[in-house]
């Protein structure tokens, strides 16, 4: 019997690229156990994806090269291992759940014919696969299990695709199961309920699960054990608790004090008049009622966010207010001037003054144009800006106020990190000087110190330009720490609306004290309490 059911020793991994030689995993050693869960916890970059990736044997080779170590399940090196042996091991006693199903989802395939698939590879006949998949569908919690066999991973939301990839990764009873970052973009309670099945399943199956992650929450609330990676070495071993209360290396610490909802709330100012007055605000896409009567104020320089579970509408409010859709009815008044029923050519003139930052600047950012093209577009837009012998150096300006170096204006987006690109959108949001930003899920996939150097930007450029902002987010330690005032939402309306005190404070709600008692702490204590608080509270 070998002594651990997976043991990666001294494992190296490098890719050539044009600018050279990149040692993504260096020598790095660990273990897993059955019935265990390891988090290899990092940031982007750190080599967390690599070291999964060649346990799969999915490392593109070249222009990546596996240059030393070993990587033993039940005592074979799975590294010199014959392809043919391989193939019948990964998928069968090792699969992997993807941080991006709707990108490994086939879609002209549905759902059910790519899980029943799965399983004919590796030998069971179609009248049992197709028993096992509709037992899955049922096991995993999707909806209508029957209906979902035959419905196109479009049609699911992202909580339902990812229950679609535990169903497919567990098709074969596996000894190991590796999720790489697999509720990251999930809402508060949908990714809890992922994180819950996993265990649960854990426990029903006895499998080794290898959770690859950069959420400390995520650690808190799942691990036994966790290895802490960076520039592709290994830093800090430990349980979650040694970890995260007594850290020994600088990296781990930096992590530890990045973490969102530790610092003081913010109390909101003395109320004016608001900048934005918006009233029963109504939107339906056919049958579907989407927006159900939204009401709120927005004061001068007050950050408000608007939280809730997907579907709840929060999107639709932002989309409304810049009239990328249309609203059915209500107004929303901006200095006094209604955007809903405004005419098109008013709306122009106004669009400055309002500005919007996407989820997601890799599709907001034209991939054929440089940074400079895409900042300087603003001025093009509305000439009145600006003179354009100014433009350069306006660009550089708004570059170092969202912490980049001037020459970063010669290079297109995809020569940046994620971090990087959502500063870049934000340098092109503030180049027409508005006095309302909103923010959709703007920092939700980014890791968590560069996350903090985000918010940080946020609130800097909120107390030094007075802009006020609609921060819409899922995550709910990050709106402790930045908003002033809390809307949150449910089936198109408002539940509760308050200062971030009251709402974090004395929630009056039970659906916000679901969502609250969702959200994950980076403290183990504390989120063994938060479990107990989300179980007790009624369904």
């Amino acid at each position: 019997m070998a002594e651990h059911l997976l043991d990666v020793k001294n494992l190296s991994v490098q890719f050539h690229t044009a600018g050279g030689i990149v040692k993504a995993v260096r020598n790095i050693s660990w273990h897993l156990d059955r019935g265990e869960t390891l988090a290899i916890l990092g940031e982007s970059g750190s080599g967390k994806s690599v070291s999964a990736s060649a346990i799969m044997n999915l490392i593109d080779m070249p222009p990546g090269e596996i240059t030393s170590g070993e990587v033993l399940f039940e005592g074979r090196n799975l590294l010199t291992m014959p392809t043919s042996e391989r193939r019948a091991i990964n998928g069968r006693r090792i699969a992997m759940i993807f941080q991006d199903p709707l990108g490994h989802l086939n879609p002209v395939y549905t759902v059910g014919w790519q899980l029943i698939e799965t399983m004919r590879i590796h030998g069971i006949d179609k009248a049992a696969a197709e028993k096992r998949a509709l037992e899955l569908f049922t096991r995993v919690g999707l909806p209508q299990p029957e209906a979902a066999m035959h419905k196109y991973p479009h049609q699911f939301s992202g909580g339902q695709r990812q229950r679609v990839m535990i169903a497919m990764a567990l098709a074969m009873k596996p000894d190991i199961v590796i999720a790489d970052e697999p509720t990251t973009a999930l809402d508060v309670t949908v990714q809890a309920e992922v994180l819950a099945l996993l265990a649960e399943l854990q426990r029903e199956t006895g499998m080794g699960l290898l959770l690859i992650t950069h959420d400390l929450g995520v650690v808190a609330e799942v691990a036994d054990r966790v290895v802490v990676m960076n520039s592709g070495e290994i830093v800090e071993t430990g349980t979650p608790q040694e970890v995260y209360h007594n850290p020994q290396h600088p990296y781990t610490k930096k992590l530890i004090g990045a973490a969102p909802g530790k610092g003081a709330i913010h109390d909101p100012q003395g109320a004016g008049k608001p900048l934005l007055e918006v009233k029963q605000l109504v939107k339906t896409y056919g049958a579907f009622k989407a927006l159900k009567g939204v009401s709120f104020n927005l004061q001068p320089g007050e950050t408000l966010a608007v939280v809730g579970e997907s579907g709840s509408g929060k999107s639709t409010v932002a989309r409304c207010l810049l009239r990328l859709e249309e609203a059915d009815s209500g107004e929303a008044f901006w200095k006094g001037r209604d955007l809903i029923s405004m005419p098109r050519k008013e709306l122009y003139g106004l669009r400055r003054q309002i500005q919007m930052v996407f989820q997601d600047p890799t599709q907001s950012l034209n991939p054929r144009m440089s940074v400079y093209d895409l900042i300087s577009e603003a001025w093009v837009i509305h000439p009145e800006i600006l003179p354009k012998p100014k433009w350069k150096e306006r660009v550089h300006e708004l570059l170092a106020q969202v912490g980049l170096s001037p020459e970063h204006a010669k290079r297109y987006p995809h020569q940046f990190s994620g971090g990087q690109r959502q500063r870049i959108a934000i340098a092109r949001a503030l180049a027409l000087e508005p006095q309302l930003i909103i923010c959709d899920e703007a920092v939700s996939a980014l890791d968590v110190s560069i996350q903090a150097q985000v918010i940080a930007l946020l609130d800097k450029l909120r107390q030094e330009l007075k802009i006020a902002f609609i921060f819409i987010a899922h995550d709910l330690p990050v709106v402790r720490d930045f908003a002033d005032h809390v809307m949150v939402m449910k089936s198109g309306e408002i539940v509760e609306i308050g200062t971030a005190r009251e709402i974090f404070g004395n929630p009056k709600q039970d659906y916000t004290r679901r969502l609250l008692a969702a959200g994950l702490d980076p403290d183990p204590e504390v989120q063994h309490t938060r479990r107990q608080e989300r179980e007790a509270l009624p369904a």
